[in-house]
This record gives C-alpha cells, sequence and structure tokens, in this order.
C-alpha cells in the first residue's frame, strides 16, 4: 500500500472526515501495515502507548482484563474502526487491552511524531484533539456500559 493509497483510506474514515489534505498526507506519511494473528494481543493496559490503529479488515476485541478470570469485552471494531487514543494524553499508557479475534490487518501510526507535530502546529494538534476526545467518549461509554450490565449485585435495581 503506497503513501496516497494510504491517504484516500484516511480521508474516507469518519473520524478523520473534514481533516485538511495537508494533514491526511502527514499522517499517511506516519503509517505502516501491521498484521495480527488471530489471538495476538497488540497491547496491553498499563503499557507505554506509542501508536493508534486503523483496523483495515479483520476484528479486534478491547477488552479490560480482570484480576481473576476473563477479560471484560468492552468492544469489537472492524474494518475502518480507529484504535487508540491513550498516545494523545499523558501518561501515555493504555487504558485497555486489544488482541484480534481473527487474522486482522491494520494501519499503524507513529504517536511520537504525530505528537511532535501537534506541538510545532496547533492547528494540527488542536484538530486531532478534537477527533480523538470524541474516540476517547465513546470507548469510555463503551466500557462503563458494559460494567454496568456485568455488575448487577442482588437486590441492585
Amino acid at each position: 500500500m503506497n503513501r496516497t493509497q494510504i491517504q484516500q483510506e484516511l480521508a474516507k474514515l469518519p473520524l478523520l472526515s473534514g481533516l485538511d489534505n495537508e494533514f491526511l498526507l502527514f499522517l499517511g506519511e506516519c503509517a505502516q501495515e501491521r498484521k495480527l494473528n488471530k489471538g495476538d494481543v497488540l497491547f496491553r493496559q498499563g503499557e507505554r502507548a506509542t501508536a493508534f490503529y486503523v483496523v483495515r479488515s479483520g476484528e479486534l476485541l478491547i477488552e479490560i482484563p480482570a484480576i481473576s478470570g476473563p477479560s471484560l469485552e468492552v468492544q469489537r471494531l472492524c474494518d475502518g474502526k480507529v484504535l487508540g487514543w491513550s498516545w494523545l494524553v499523558s501518561p501515555y499508557k493504555w487504558t485497555f487491552q486489544a488482541r484480534a479475534e481473527r487474522e486482522t490487518t491494520l494501519l499503524e501510526f507513529d504517536a511520537a511524531a504525530i505528537l511532535a507535530r501537534c506541538e510545532e502546529d496547533p492547528a494540527f494538534g488542536y484538530a486531532m484533539m478534537k477527533r480523538f476526545s470524541s474516540l476517547m467518549s465513546e470507548r469510555l461509554e463503551a466500557a462503563r456500559r458494559r460494567m454496568m450490565d456485568e455488575w448487577n449485585p442482588p437486590g441492585f435495581a
């Protein structure tokens, strides 16, 4: 996949819609393709967040690891979905875990380069913050709903 194809793919993503072509070009330069096999863990909660991802094909499971027992499934992400906002917010550590539910192809974006551009170019930084804050809200709301679904103590109405 070449840079022009990446830029065209990025322009179609709802999260990045309306972003200046110059910004899309830059993001395309920061991207590389990554493949995961079924069961591969992309990142673990608490690890340093050094990237964000776009699912090109396949399926990723976002989950909250449990102290004991199975992890709590938060969301499943398929084609065209963006994953990762922890790279943008200090302390730059993943708040969830992501695992491939089947063979998955991603675009992986270099967070260090993108953060440096955010610092140098306030218009770019603001555009990224607006877009990724909506992603944060969506992910946190999904986690809250799933935890409430699972937390059902006796007598709770």
